[in-house]
């Protein structure tokens, strides 16, 4: 079935007590700096927007979008000097949450990809598509990106 990958969670959490700072890099068993992965997703991410302004672009309250995170229809992290809760700018259409988005999150996570696993493979330029799977669901071709997915599974 999907890739054997431990706890699904593990990727996004310290890796070992006693060793703070580090998150086990899921697909060679390595720890790796948290800064690491933290400038890997900078890069890749070109925007990012902040709890608050999703609420105010929804017109919703902030837990509202708190609640979607929770939900796992969107991935936040915590970025910038004050750690706040930032997601991909890229995952908010004008009013919504991009179509097809909550779906992909889904299969990714039933396959046992961390938070930074699924956007990295979400901002990761695929030829076959073209462009990013992020930027195939903005354009409302999300069966191509469902499938390539889906095929992580196997």
């Amino acid at each position: 079935m999907g890739r054997d990958r431990g706890n699904p969670r593990q990727g996004s959490r310290t890796a070992r007590p006693g060793q703070p700072g580090y998150r086990l890099s899921v697909p060679d068993g390595r720890l790796v700096p948290v800064t690491e992965i933290d400038a890997k997703i900078e890069a890749l991410v070109p925007a990012w927007l902040t709890l608050p302004d999703i609420a105010e672009r929804f017109g919703v309250e902030v837990t509202r979008v708190r609640q979607l995170v929770k939900e796992g229809q969107l991935i936040a992290v915590r970025r910038g000097e004050n750690r706040a809760l930032h997601v991909p700018a890229e995952f908010i259409g004008e009013d919504r949450i991009v179509k097809g988005l909550a779906g992909t999150l889904t299969l990714l996570k039933d396959d046992g990809f961390s938070d930074e696993e699924m956007l990295e493979w979400l901002f990761t330029p695929d030829p076959t598509l073209p462009g990013t799977p992020v930027q195939a669901l903005r354009e409302n071709r999300g069966t191509e990106v469902k499938r390539r997915a889906q095929a992580l599974a196997v």
